[in-house]
């Protein structure tokens, strides 16, 4: 059984970030993710994606709709020969949605999800990853312990070659 995880953050690291995504006909997969996502998986590391949804307390699009296209997004992985091994998401926002439901311990940049993760797959923080494209994503993951960091710029992986190089 493993015990490290990439954690990666879907809007401008799996798909071009086009803004409030829930949609398949609107996702579109960055170049070279499915590659990427082979070598961290053939190396050993689970691959689980932790993503702010604030479309949903938006109201823009509802929880079954975020469901459907993740349902849809694991299953384009899996054609490619890779595992997702969970998605979480955090469906709040500190200013919309239910006022009971603003506060939350999920919403990077705080932990909650990613501390979720650790624990349910037991996993060791300091052998895991973070690729993010936001600061909220790093600031999450160091509050979580982990401390392989990867930032790319959103909706590019111009740094493919090194975030293939961290594991060599």
């Amino acid at each position: 059984m493993t015990n490290k995880a990439v954690f990666l953050d879907r809007d401008g690291v799996i798909n071009v970030d086009h803004g409030y995504v829930y949609r398949k006909e609107d996702f579109e997969f960055v170049d070279g993710i499915f590659e990427a996502c082979r070598h961290f998986q053939e190396q050993g590391y689970l691959l689980i994606v932790v993503t702010n949804q604030s479309g949903i307390a938006r109201g823009m699009y509802s929880e079954a709709q975020f469901q459907e296209l993740t349902d849809w997004m694991v299953e384009r992985f899996k054609e490619q020969g890779v595992t997702i091994s969970r998605v979480y998401h955090c469906p709040h926002h500190p200013d919309f949605g239910p006022e009971d439901e603003r506060v939350c311990d999920c919403r990077k940049p705080k932990p909650g999800m990613i501390l979720r993760g650790i624990e349910e797959f037991e996993l060791d923080p300091s052998a895991c990853i973070m690729i993010g494209d936001k600061g909220s994503d790093m600031v999450a993951a160091e509050c979580s312990g982990i401390v392989t960091r990867i930032r790319v710029s959103s909706g590019q992986l111009r740094d493919n070659d090194f975030i293939l190089s961290v594991l060599v």
